[in-house]
């Protein structure tokens, strides 16, 4: 088990990469009448790495195509179903999400991976990010080179309440609280907000609906960042973003992410067995979701290394977050690059990791059936992305 902590903030972190557009792009036909948005940047002949974007329902962004070396990484994205630039949206008001779960999103990451011709590839996720590369790389570990998660999120009851249903978070942010449970009407409290949410939004008047996924969003942009974020909170007003972003992750919510209470930190032995090396990157004062399940997981998967940055919140963006997301992506590039051109197996890269020197300040390091897969079809071209 590796962990090193310094609780001195690096005087010049390191950035994102310069922009960068993609070089091809596409709908996967994915089932159930859902195209899946995907793009690839960077080196077409680089290291296979894929984004697992936030929310659910958060979309991919351009920022995320930076955090990764375009000179030696082929980086994959997508907009996972029902948001971003696949359709059809959930904002619309016949949106069905009944196939919108975390089993059918880890079957369209296989699809995709296939389509696109990958063998393995690097999985990098933040948020609910980290929890579909974690439970896709406890249903396909043999698909995975290795892992970059951050701000470790496991869907747990306890994870769920701390954040939504008055379990902590309300006493950090008692202001940015009182708004969500004013939104959420009279005769509800806490164990019962998630639900509300649910009735909220899934009714079809716009009157209703609408403000319930602002409040909804609105809570966790307030609170995603250790110092308020206007510019962050302004830009997910928009009514039909804070739709889609709120009727999948309070579906999710509702159902727990179709998973067993504490199923991925138990199945993180699965990670252990196949020799996936990993970094993880919490922020100290991660709101949204608290470094205890970071911690977790450290002890559950102890060959992952965890850093702790020490003045962040949940956000990928802060300073000294984003520097050690940036320092795990360059370490890995050089490190994934040199095993597979040496044809080293996954057990032996793993050795490599654990006995390397990381450019990390401060480290430490945690199923369900699948869908049946449809046939595969895309409307893949190249172009241009969508900003």
């Amino acid at each position: 088990m590796r962990f090193m902590t310094n609780d001195v903030p690096s005087p010049a972190p390191r950035g994102f990469y310069p922009p960068i557009e993609p070089y091809a792009s596409g709908l996967l036909d994915v089932g159930d009448g859902q195209r899946v948005y995907w793009e690839e940047c960077g080196n077409p002949d680089g290291v296979p790495a894929v984004f697992v974007h936030g929310g659910p329902g958060g979309g991919c962004a351009p920022e995320h195509r930076r955090c990764f070396d375009p000179e030696r990484y082929r980086v994959v994205l997508f907009d996972q179903r029902g948001c971003g630039r696949s359709l059809p949206h959930a904002w619309e008001p016949e949106a069905d999400l009944s196939t919108n779960t975390t089993w059918h999103l880890v079957a369209d990451l296989e699809r995709l991976r296939r389509h696109l011709g990958v063998e393995r590839w690097l999985v990098f996720g933040g948020s609910w990010g980290s929890t579909l590369a974690l439970a896709y790389a406890q249903k396909h570990p043999e698909r995975v080179s290795a892992l970059v998660l951050r701000g470790v999120f496991t869907l747990r009851k306890r994870e769920l309440d701390w954040y939504y249903e008055a379990g902590g978070a309300d006493m950090v942010w008692p202001d940015e609280w009182e708004k969500y449970v004013a939104a959420a009407g009279p005769g509800v409290g806490p164990g019962g907000y998630i639900q509300r949410y649910h009735e909220l939004l899934t009714d079809p008047d716009p009157a209703v609906h609408g403000p319930a996924a602002l409040a909804w969003t609105t809570w966790e942009a307030a609170t995603s960042t250790l110092l308020r974020d206007q510019a962050h909170i302004d830009e997910v007003q928009d009514p039909q973003y804070a739709i889609t972003f709120a009727r999948i992750e309070n579906h999710y919510f509702l159902n727990r992410g179709w998973l067993e209470d504490g199923e991925l930190l138990r199945s993180a032995r699965t990670l252990c067995e196949h020799g996936i090396p990993g970094v993880v990157v919490q922020g100290r004062y991660d709101m949204c979701c608290p470094i205890g399940t970071a911690w977790a997981l450290h002890r559950a998967w102890p060959e992952a290394e965890l850093h702790i940055s020490p003045t962040a919140g949940h956000s990928f963006a802060e300073p000294e977050t984003l520097a050690a997301l940036v320092a795990a992506t360059d370490r890995f590039a050089q490190e994934l690059a040199t095993t597979s051109a040496a044809g080293t197996q996954p057990e032996t890269a793993a050795k490599l990791v654990a006995g390397a020197q990381p450019e990390l300040a401060a480290t430490a390091s945690v199923a369900g059936a699948e869908p049946g897969l449809a046939a595969e079809s895309a409307t893949g071209t190249m172009q241009e992305a969508q900003a």
